[in-house]
């Protein structure tokens, strides 16, 4: 074999073995940087700190040797430290004479604190600058202050004057306020870049361009709604020229550009890019205005805006009149990263067996993205958009319309054919994930206004979506408006009879949170208009998990519980009854003693059955975490349902003829009397209800101590005999419960009558266990064996300074404050803002 690999060697067959040092300080990342080259079969998931060196070896299709040097770009303190290892290096003998590539690896870059590889551009030269900006495109910035790139100052002029952005200066500080910090944020980035934001008056902006200081008379402003989806300001500049100046979303700005638009295939391919990256975008454009038009639109405003009936529609009327032959000026992304915990979150609610739909205002290629990036889509799945997506409702007008005999019956419920009824039950093992835009979302949802065919057709294709909808494992809505959101809520409750839950984080999901059966909103930056619409509130997406899978699962376990065993105490007490009826006459006396049926369910009975409506637990919160699947009882009503009645009614009904007949038979033939009998069948039944009831807890067993301390403790205090001498029609057991509790035979009876009780429950839950193993035995076996969880909640493992929140768009949702400023009534003088003192306007409410 030895001449075979020379002659490879030398016809260059052979790879040769390729040696790579990989260096750099401790903690560096250096292993974690040789699993990533390995192939992925090859690679390991956990990352331990190696001791000394190692070495490893796989397959590369590169030849050669080289030198990895790793660099820790958090680590600043020790960048001199890591420069004289490399300059060590550098000059070793057996490197310092040898050509030999090396590659400088910057590690953790992603991390708030690390330093980044290109030198940032100084913007001291900005006085107004916050000092937090991280720029690099010097290029850029020096097009923006030689003031020969026009279109570059337009841009930013837009971004410091179409806002709704309030200022207050403090300490000789600016402070910004605004309804969305996306919005806040882009007029943060023009002040650092020197387009400043210095104040706002009821009818003027201020804006500090490059140093120089303009004033814009405001004359109108088109607020921001979620059916516009975008806002525009009418402005006189300084040298007396008009402007429109708007921004929002980019199918809405597209739509309104002139034919002639400059820059809009870059700007398309630009927005694209951010899309994939899952930036949220906006696009910016502006227009001049002649002074003539200006004149007739601002008198139709002014009607539009006075109008006592349809002044909504008269308004869109007249924004749509001057927002038209706009000039694309650029286009902004802001990037708003994931909660921490959003990815398990969500792969831990699909294991619980919870369908998650995505309802957002996004661009279809962000939410898409944004869907990888959380775990709802895999890249096993394929995507059903589009012409697919019709293609599969579409049939369903065809048949409907045709009177064919040869037409496929359809079924009553969906609509759909029996063929693609089979076909559509597949769609989940084929993996499929259904994703659909605002625009093709609203023919589905829109009614017809005729009462004939047309509507019928319209119902059936909304219930062909929600069944198709259903059976994908992931479905992303993007570009909806929020009064889409609530519709498609409505839908799937109507047409699906689930229990849906709705999450969100900002007004424009209040809709969809009040239309939803539960509704949970997470207070964070977009305000607390979900929250206080919301059934449940919660900091962060990833506390979901455990209000649903712990505190939610908990709750269904304990109300059930608390029904079924208040149902069962409560019926075999009351069956007894019955029972002794039918051998005294059918007359009013009772089985019982009177003081005994008033404290059985008060005070005999009630405390089991209470501490396990509050405290019961079947298992740890770890447990239901590690093991989300238990959520399903709840999804197919296991625990309580007609089956669950109709078998707690028999067992009570059972329990009852027992607890009557066994003591009954027993004392027939013998000498004892009727208040013995009655205090034999009522210490039976408090030990078997008690008995039923018990579960392996503190306080369940304290509450059953307590019960059956205070039924003797009362039953001899109200059997004594100063009681009957001072009330005898009250008291009428004087001394019956000492009597008969000192006899054995009663105990004898009370011991058999309880056992033959416990028997069929006990029997029910042994053949229960041994036959059917549901996932709960197996939960309680790993937590005797010792569950390996490392927290209560599951947590990623990459930190992130500040978790941030998403919104539909690059600002609010709901109506701007566009309607406030031009008022007045927001500008009150307790703001401190600059432009009050300007203008003389610091009197105005």
């Amino acid at each position: 074999m030895g001449l075979f690999d020379k002659l490879a060697g030398w016809l260059g067959i052979k790879k040769k073995e390729v040696h790579v040092l990989c260096l750099g300080l401790d903690n560096s990342g250096k292993t974690t940087i040789i699993n990533k080259l390995k192939p992925s079969n090859a690679q390991t998931q956990d990352i331990v700190p190696t001791i000394g060196f190692s070495i490893e070896k796989f397959k590369t299709s590169r030849e050669g040797q080289a030198i990895i040097f790793v660099i820790d770009s958090s680590d600043t303190l020790r960048m001199v430290v890591a420069k004289e290892e490399l300059d060590t290096l550098l000059n070793h003998p057996d490197i310092k004479h040898r050509r030999m590539p090396i590659l400088f690896f910057a590690n953790k870059m992603d991390l708030r604190d690390a330093l980044s590889s290109v030198k940032p551009v100084d913007l001291r030269w900005n006085r107004y600058a916050d000092g937090k900006l991280q720029f690099h495109d010097e290029l850029l910035l020096e097009r923006l202050r030689s003031r020969e790139d026009q279109g570059l100052r337009e841009f930013f002029r837009a971004l410091s004057v179409c806002h709704t952005v309030m200022v207050e200066e403090k300490d000789g500080v600016l402070l910004y306020q605004a309804a969305s910090p996306d919005e806040e944020a882009l007029v943060t980035a023009a002040r650092n870049l020197g387009f400043v934001f210095l104040s706002r008056t009821q009818d003027s902006v201020t804006v500090s361009e490059l140093g120089v200081e303009r004033h814009y008379h405001v004359l109108a402003m088109l607020d921001f709604s979620s059916q516009r989806r975008r806002m525009s300001v009418l402005v006189r500049e300084p040298e007396g020229g008009l402007k429109l100046y708007c921004k929002g979303a980019d199918i809405v700005i597209f739509e309104r550009l002139a034919p002639d638009s400059p820059h809009r295939d870059a700007t398309e391919k630009a927005l694209d890019g951010f899309a994939e990256e899952t930036l949220r975008t906006l696009c910016l454009a502006g227009r001049s205005v002649e002074e003539g038009f200006y004149r007739e639109w601002i008198g139709e405003h002014h009607r539009a805006n006075m109008a006592t009936q349809g002044r909504e529609q008269e308004l869109a009327a007249a924004y749509e009149r001057i927002e038209n032959n706009l000039t694309l000026l650029g286009a902004t992304a802001i990037e708003d990263r994931l909660q921490e915990g959003v990815p398990e979150t969500i792969r831990t609610l699909k294991r619980a067996g919870i369908k998650i739909w995505v309802l957002t205002g996004d661009k279809k290629e962000t939410a898409v993205n944004i869907g990888y990036s959380c775990k709802l889509l895999s890249s096993d799945m394929t995507i059903l958009e589009g012409k697919d997506l019709r293609t599969l409702l579409e049939p369903a007008q065809e048949n409907n319309s045709s009177n064919s005999n040869n037409a496929p019956r359809l079924s009553k419920e969906t609509g759909w054919t029996n063929q693609e009824l089979l076909d559509l039950h597949k769609l989940g093992a084929q993996r499929k994930a259904l994703v659909i835009t605002g625009p093709e979302l609203e023919f589905i949802l829109r009614a017809s206004d005729s009462a004939g065919g047309a509507h019928g057709q319209q119902v059936e294709l909304q219930k062909r979506f929600v069944e198709l909808a259903s059976s994908c494992p992931a479905v992303i809505c993007c570009r909806v408006t929020p009064l889409q959101k609530a519709r498609m809520v409505e839908l799937v409750r109507q047409y699906q009879g689930v229990v849906t839950l709705a999450i969100g984080d900002g007004a424009n999901d209040v809709n969809m949170i009040k239309t939803a059966h539960i509704g949970v909103g997470i207070s964070g930056q977009e305000g607390l208009q979900a929250v206080q619409c919301s059934d449940y509130s919660i900091a962060q997406f990833r506390f979901l998990q455990r209000l649903l899978l712990v505190h939610g699962r908990w709750s269904y376990i304990r109300i059930c519980k608390y029904l079924r065993f208040f149902l069962f105490k409560t019926m075999s007490f009351t069956f007894v009854h019955i029972w002794y009826s039918f051998f005294n006459g059918f007359t009013a006396q009772r089985a019982f003693e009177n003081w005994f049926i008033t404290f059985y369910t008060v005070l005999y009975t009630s405390f089991p059955v209470l501490t396990m409506g509050l405290l019961e637990r079947d298992v740890s919160d770890r447990a239901s975490l590690q093991c989300p699947e238990l959520y399903r009882v709840g999804q197919y009503q296991e625990l309580f349902g007609y089956r669950v009645f109709g078998v707690t009614m028999l067992h009570a009904l059972l329990t009852s003829l027992i607890l009557f007949f066994i003591p009954f038979g027993a004392f027939l033939p013998s000498s004892h009397d009727y208040q013995t009998f009655a205090v034999t069948v009522a210490t039976a039944a408090v030990f078997t209800v008690t008995a039923e009831i018990w579960t392996w807890s503190l306080p369940n067993a304290l509450a059953i101590l307590l019960s059956i301390v205070l039924y003797f403790t009362l039953t001899f205090m109200l059997h004594s005999f100063k009681l009957h001498q001072a009330w005898p029609k009250d008291f009428l057991f004087p001394g019956a419960s000492l009597n008969a509790l000192r006899d054995p035979y009663m105990w004898l009876i009370v011991l058999l009558t309880v056992t033959v009780c416990l028997l069929p429950s006990l029997t029910a839950r042994a053949l229960d266990t041994v036959l059917r193993p549901p996932d709960l035995h197996r939960v309680h076996s790993s937590e005797g064996q010792g569950m390996s969880v490392s927290a209560v909640e599951l947590r990623t493992g990459f930190r992130r300074d500040q978790p941030q929140r998403r919104s539909s768009y690059a600002f609010s949702q709901e109506r701007g404050f566009g309607e406030r400023i031009a008022s007045g009534t927001s500008l009150g003088k307790g703001k401190g803002a600059r432009g009050a003192r300007r203008q003389g306007l610091g009197e105005q409410q």
